[in-house]
């Protein structure tokens, strides 16, 4: 008898949400010009934000111009066991002097109990002194189970 086939559907968005929030490394998507990019990046979820951390470099700069961006995460048990979730946003630094002070204070909470240290003596990645969010501006997702 031959196997069932796999079975594919899309997620909600509060399925997508939970998905979200029970990890912690996702992979960011850039482009400028005809180049596009993906880099894998620690984050927290907070409503409509995503929050992470960077340091000066090409991923910022390209941002920086070309501030649309995509995110994904996966959770992969199989070939046909996964659940996927793809974010499109906008990338905008945040500053408590030149932006929303209640974002940036948020984003650093959650991102301290995401790596206890964050921004202190203790950090463990200390180089990564940029705070950053991610505003969802869609949010997508879909499974595939045997």
């Amino acid at each position: 008898m031959p196997a069932a086939p796999p079975q594919f559907r899309e997620l909600t968005g509060k399925q997508c949400l939970a998905l979200l929030a029970r990890n912690q490394v996702g992979r960011i998507a850039f482009t400028l010009h005809d180049r596009v990019d993906i880099e894998p990046i620690g984050y927290v979820q907070d409503g409509d934000w995503l929050f992470g951390r960077t340091s000066v470099g090409t991923k910022l700069a390209t941002l920086l111009h070309h501030p649309w961006c995509a995110f994904e995460i996966d959770t992969v048990r199989g070939m046909f066991d996964w659940d996927s979730v793809v974010v499109k946003g906008t990338f905008y630094i945040l500053d408590p002097e030149e932006g929303s002070p209640d974002t940036y204070g948020r984003a650093h909470t959650l991102l301290r109990e995401l790596v206890p240290g964050t921004f202190s003596a203790h950090d463990p990645t200390p180089h990564r002194d940029i705070l950053f969010g991610i505003f969802m501006h869609e949010l997508t997702g879909r499974s595939a189970r045997n």
